[in-house]
């Protein structure tokens, strides 16, 4: 049961904050020992306000914690070819260690030609098919693993929570988040359960939950009364609500009920402050990991 009837929250852009710390010398120790340094490149294409503001937010990360970025903003009419023409170049370019393409694209391009189009040494987004293949698989380790699932787990160990043995669930089943996040669980030895929007009577089995990811994209979906008392709740919804009272005219909460879960589980995550942090922290990290074995590889 929650400690004083409250959960103790999870602070992520605290853990996040320490992650960064990381990266920050490890990338310090990469260059003193072989003079590289991490190379992130960042392919937007077209003006869409929303991901402009993920993209700045990679680019201002990376710059804190030492990794170069290879910025590439593209206009919204560009063509297919031609950003596969841009991700052949970044491919071919040793000092590039990652490539991200911000998603959404424009209507005239298929976004899996493109994904697909990436080296999987350099998928710091961790969604090549092999990639994916390789976490299905016991004893294949995928070279990069997503990034939101990887900071949801990592939002775990930090916080003392046991993952083995335990019974876990995961409400929703993307390919971004749902999925890997199941995988991940299972290869730490969790026992896991997916339910989606197709589950009959989803609340009975978020109930044997020691463990719950929510990452549907509905709000407040998760009540209070849906968890085991003691659960430890990882909230990745984002999601806009009206809020007259707030200048620009909404707020954002959560797909899991904060106030009423606060006082039954045993762990939770806030939104926002809780998730939204880690992805960028867990994809600077896998850019270092990825430059260490570019590094490895040529020594």
């Amino acid at each position: 049961m929650a400690e004083n009837g409250q959960a103790k929250i999870i602070d992520g852009k605290k853990i996040a904050e320490s992650i960064r710390a990381e990266v920050a010398e490890g990338v310090t120790a990469l260059k003193a020992q072989t003079g590289k340094v991490p190379g992130l490149a960042v392919v937007i294409v077209g003006e869409r306000k929303d991901s402009q503001t993920y993209v700045r937010m990679k680019r201002k990360a990376c710059a804190e914690v030492g990794i170069a970025s290879f910025d590439h903003d593209l206009p919204a009419d560009t063509s297919e070819a031609e950003v596969l023409q841009v991700i052949q170049q970044l491919n071919d370019n040793p000092d590039v260690h990652g490539i991200l393409v911000q998603l959404p694209l424009p209507a005239q391009i298929n976004e899996q030609n493109i994904l697909d189009a990436i080296s999987i040494e350099k998928d710091v987004d961790g969604f090549h098919p092999m990639n994916i293949g390789r976490l299905c698989m016991k004893g294949r380790d995928p070279l990069s693993v997503p990034c939101t699932p990887k900071g949801c787990v990592e939002l775990l160990v930090r916080s003392g929570i046991t993952i083995a043995g335990k019974r876990a669930v995961v409400v929703g089943r993307s390919n971004i988040v749902g999925m890997p996040a199941a995988l991940l669980l299972i290869g730490m030895n969790a026992t896991v359960s997916i339910v989606h929007s197709r589950t009959d009577d989803p609340k009975s089995i978020v109930q044997q939950a020691d463990i719950v990811i929510a990452a549907a994209g509905r709000a407040h979906l998760v009540k209070g009364d849906w968890l085991k008392p003691g659960a430890a709740v990882i909230d990745v919804g984002t999601n806009a609500v009206d809020d007259p009272t707030k200048k620009s005219g909404y707020r954002l909460v959560g797909d899991v009920d904060f106030e009423e879960a606060k006082k039954v589980a045993g762990h939770i995550t806030p939104v926002p402050g809780g998730v939204g942090p880690m992805t960028i922290a867990m994809l600077l990290q896998n850019t270092l990991d990825s430059a260490r074995r570019s590094a490895e590889a040529q020594a």
